[in-house]
């Protein structure tokens, strides 16, 4: 019957040790919890401590993905406890958890119209060069040299237009800002 291989002597907890200064930093990073992360170095340490079972290639990186592992543990245990939690709330309450409702409330959707009225405002007024040009870019999607060729000017007389009809839509969209204040 065949040994099982194992890890030299302190392989894993030597490499732990050398390491835990970094590897508590990563699960700090990871949880955001500092107590958390010492209750996972632990758990980290047991690991390094019982060994992997054979030998391993790169302890380091081993280490580094089973604390991401451990990290990861915890947080699926957080959600099912949460779950389990909201589910015997509303048991317990008779009640039936309602979906979010993610219409936008009215004054959101009346802000909206209004923002889109005078988006389209400002562009209908938009100088008649600058307007087609910023029309055939941003609405119909053609690029600066096809606008230039469709329009029969130079690449650079397209980003002059498209620039001045910017311009022209964030002045007018502020004063409109301004106007509703």
């Amino acid at each position: 019957m065949d040994t099982p291989v194992s890890a030299p002597p302190g392989g894993l907890l030597a490499t732990y040790d050398a390491h835990r200064a970094a590897l508590r930093r990563f699960l700090v990073a990871r949880c955001g919890e500092p107590t958390e992360a010492e209750d996972l170095m632990q758990e980290l340490w047991l690991v390094a401590h019982h060994g992997a079972g054979g030998p391993v290639a790169a302890p380091r990186a081993y280490l580094f993905r089973t604390a991401n592992n451990l990290v990861l543990a915890r947080r699926r245990a957080a959600m099912r406890g949460a779950a389990r939690e909201r589910a015997w709330i509303d048991l317990r309450h008779g009640a039936v958890a309602e979906p979010e409702d993610d219409a936008p409330t009215a004054d959101a959707a009346m802000i909206e119209r209004e923002e889109a009225a005078a988006l389209a405002s400002a562009i209908a007024n938009l100088p008649p060069a600058a307007g087609r040009a910023f029309r055939l870019h941003k609405f119909d999607g053609l690029s600066h040299e096809q606008v230039a060729a469709e329009l029969g000017i130079s690449r650079s007389g397209v980003e002059k237009h498209i620039a001045l009809a910017m311009t022209h839509l964030r002045r007018a969209l502020a004063s409109d800002a301004e106007e509703l204040r």
